[in-house]
């Protein structure tokens, strides 16, 4: 191809583009630091570069769409635009970074890990263009990559896991049936697709899905490039199959290496649920003799009870014990996995030792439902069980050898309540590469990292918690004018640990930090601003009150050199995304932190404040349901106090001009805006960004809503913005992704919405954006979906 053709063809696949204004463009092609990954010795950190964003040629490459999943047929390999395209090493202790000799070029890191030994690090390499799917080792003492094999598959995982031993790793390769051809399957299969359904299937609650298998061609489709080979190789390069190829799920070796645990689907399978609801069969199998144990035989599961406290029945979250060499773990619902039946007893979690000939040990009965599992020792073992309904949660110490040891009641509290969150505790690898509580020298203390959340903002801390005595230490508390964020105790004594650190005007960066204070404070990382001209944005931490009296706040944005006395009110812009409470106290709660980096995301409202805007990014927006209630049942009445709530505060201050406001969302974000332009007068303009408009088409629940159509049909069309079209008399911009495969906003609700719009005589703008997905990728939709919203604003507000 001549070179002008070359450049004719690439100006026809972008013709129709526009870019936004210059400050705009730049918020997009910004640089983005590299993303660190730390040593299991946690003296080394892995440095991973991530490259600027895709253009529309490359996401547009074919993808195959079957049973949920979205991949690249040629390299077996699920979907992904973001692989890190630089590498190198650095020192913890000196801050000395090391490059890697023999990386390909380019380099496209889709997966790395460290070995538990961290001699060295696997990753793989991914070139959809070149259709190789790779997998790479760099020596650490050598400071060299070398390409380990070829033909992974990475349609479900990572394609590769180390064993315990750091000398082998178990991978997944590509294993299609020999003498097929997955083109010819599809033009030889031809047969009717049938479903049944009878009186003994029960009201289900599972969502709308897409990407659905529809005809035994998918079916045959799917088994073509999920089918793998399992194979154990080690540093050197040296092969051995681990059992035949089938539809592997998952690969998980024990921690001692002794075992793999396996899951694999079978049929029938379904049009009507994504894969993971296929028939599966769990195993484990002995890499030493090959001896296989069947653990767990799930049928297809199309059907669950209504509620988001029900699960499938039968054992689930099968895993292995993290601190034993070779134990299985699972848990069990005791009430058939359906909420509304009345018991005491939810859950029951089970154990079971190699090599699998003795019953299972019950280690715990819960309450309600399994929600974390965290190991130790045999003496100690963390879990949580929860309860949506109420948003209850419990955490519990076990005493994993001491069967005759009652677990004890370490906290309770509410999943909404982040102002008692104790944090999480902080997890280390072991010497196999097993992930393990921290734990103290006395055997009952802990590490807590958590947000900190106060009526002041988040204060992120560092404590030293004993469970016996409940005594909690604060090692380390973030302090005005820093954001800081504790990663992780640099040795087994937390005398020392790593943080991130940042504030309004300087971004994240890595700092080794002494508990005791006796050394300064060390940089690991020196990120600059990506754009020195956000740093004379302001941004503030606002509060204010709903009129029925629930506490109320956001995140104000106002552009550089702004001067009130000089400029007035500005036009304003909100975007937000409304989310469902069980209290008013806990939907009060302040988030955020007003000594966080003004960072430069395109994602939301924010970049229009280099267009004039005051912009408030994600006031609340409460939608509660005290007791007994509903919070759905009031979702317009509480969805427009909130907005009006927020106009009003920015007029009291000012800032914001509540004759020009503009409103705008993505997804759940993108109905909400939908819904205030029906049912108030409030805003001059909405962008409406891939969201869903009518209910009736995701009829079995959406978002926090439980019950189904036929249950509350006047609460799905009281809250569908496409029965209330009629009413919607403001500008409103729809955006979808062309190719959107999130459950429920199929592009065809926006394709309704806006000819409903236009039928009715309302004003309205519909773009769909080709090859993308519900979170666009490539850099011309998003500087499109940029110059969409700044000439949209320019017009109306």
């Amino acid at each position: 191809m001549s070179e002008s053709t070359h450049h004719e063809t690439e100006c026809s696949i972008t013709r129709g583009y526009h870019a936004p204004s210059a400050d705009l463009q730049a918020l997009v092609d910004a640089p983005r630091p590299p993303r660190s990954y730390l040593s299991p010795k946690r003296n080394w950190l892995v440095q991973l570069q991530y490259p600027e964003l895709p253009d529309i040629a490359r996401v547009s490459q074919p993808e195959k769409r079957l049973a949920g999943l979205r991949f690249h047929a040629e390299t077996h390999s699920r979907s992904s635009f973001w692989q890190g395209k630089g590498l190198w090493l650095l020192n913890v202790e000196n801050g000395q970074r090391i490059d890697i000799n023999g990386l390909p070029d380019p380099l496209f890191v889709s997966a790395l890990s460290w070995s538990p030994d961290q001699s060295y690090i696997a990753f793989s390499q991914l070139d959809t263009a070149n259709a190789t799917n790779e997998l790479w080792l760099i020596d650490i003492a050598a400071r060299k990559a070398t390409r380990l094999i070829e033909k992974l598959n990475t349609l479900i995982s990572q394609g590769f896991t180390w064993l315990p031993d750091s000398q082998r790793l178990l991978v997944t390769l590509q294993a299609p049936p020999s003498g097929e051809n997955s083109v010819e399957l599809r033009q030889t299969i031809i047969s009717p697709t049938i479903q049944d359904a009878d009186k003994s299937d029960q009201v289900t609650s599972v969502r709308t899905f897409q990407d659905l298998l529809k005809n035994e061609s998918d079916a045959r489709e799917l088994e073509y490039y999920l089918r793998s080979q399992p194979v154990l190789i080690n540093v050197e390069g040296e092969q051995a199959p681990v059992g035949e190829p089938d539809l592997y799920l998952d690969l998980e070796p024990s921690p001692d290496g002794e075992y793999v645990l396996i899951e694999r689907i079978t049929r029938p399978f379904s049009y009507q649920v994504p894969l993971v609801f296929f028939p599966r069969i769990t195993e484990v199998r002995c890499l030493n003799d090959g001896t296989l144990y069947e653990i767990d035989r799930q049928p297809l599961q199309e059907t669950l009870p209504p509620g988001f406290d029900s699960v499938l029945p039968g054992r689930r979250a099968i895993d292995w014990r993290q601190d034993v060499p070779a134990s299985l773990c699972w848990v069990e619902a005791l009430d058939g996995g359906n909420p509304s039946v009345e018991t005491e007893e939810r859950d029951a979690v089970y154990l079971q030792a190699a090599p699998f000939d003795q019953a299972p040990r019950k280690l715990a009965t819960l309450s309600m439902r399994l929600r974390s599992l965290q190991w130790g020792n045999g003496s100690l073992a963390l879990l949580e069980e929860s309860w949506w309904e109420d948003r209850s949660v419990k955490q519990w110490r076990l005493f994993p050898d001491q069967p005759e040891k009652a677990p004890v009641l370490l906290n309770e509290r509410s999943s909404e309540d982040r102002y008692n969150s104790p944090g999480q505790p902080v997890m280390v690898m072991d010497e196999k590469g097993s992930t393990r509580l921290w734990i103290g020298t006395d055997g009952h203390t802990l590490l807590m990292i958590g947000a900190g959340a106060s009526p002041e903002g988040d204060r992120p801390f560092l404590d030293r918690w004993n469970i016996v005595s409940g005594k909690k230490e604060r090692l380390f508390h973030s302090k005005a004018p820093y954001f800081e964020m504790p990663v992780t105790p640099l040795n087994d004594e937390a005398t020392s640990f790593i943080l991130s650190r940042e504030s309004v005007s300087e971004p994240p960066n890595l700092f080794v930090i002494d508990v005791a204070g006796d050394t300064p404070d060390r940089a690991l990382t020196d990120y600059q601003h990506p754009m020195p001209k956000w740093k004379q944005v302001t941004r503030e931490t606002i509060h204010y009150q709903r009129e029925d009296g629930v506490e109320l706040n956001g995140e104000l944005y106002l552009p550089p050199d702004y001067d009130q006395e000089r400029d007035g009110p500005l036009p304003v812009l909100m975007w937000a995304y409304p989310r469902e409470f069980k209290s008013a106290a806990a939907a009060g709660q302040t988030k955020g932190s007003p000594y966080k980096f003004t960072s430069i995301g395109y994602w939301g409202a924010l970049p229009h404040v280099l267009n004039g805007f005051a912009v408030l990014e994600g006031p609340s927006m409460p939608i509660i349901g005290a007791d007994d209630e509903e919070p759905n049942d009031t979702y317009i009445e509480q969805l427009t106090a909130s907005a009006k709530a927020a106009i009003d505060e920015l007029a009291r201050r000012g800032v914001g001009d509540p004759e020009r406001c503009a409103v705008g969302g993505h997804s759940y974000g993108a109905f909400m805006t939908a819904n205030l332009l029906a049912h108030t007068s409030l805003f001059k303009a909405g962008i409406a960004r891939s969201g869903a408009y009518n209910r009736t088409l995701t009829p079995f629940g959406f978002q926090a809503e439980e019950r189904n159509y036929w249950q509350a049909p006047k609460v799905y069309q009281a809250m569908s913005p496409f029965d209330h079209a009629d009413k919607i008399k403001t500008p409103l911009l729809l955006i979808h992704g062309a190719d959107d495969n999130n459950a429920g906003t199929f592009p065809m609700q926006s394709e309704r919405m806006f000819s409903a719009i236009k039928g009715l005589g309302g004003e309205a703008r519909l773009v769909m954006l080709p090859y993308e997905s519900h979170a666009y990728r490539a850099r011309e939709s998003i500087l499109h979906m940029l110059y969409e919203q700044e000439e949209w604003l320019k017009k109306y507000v």
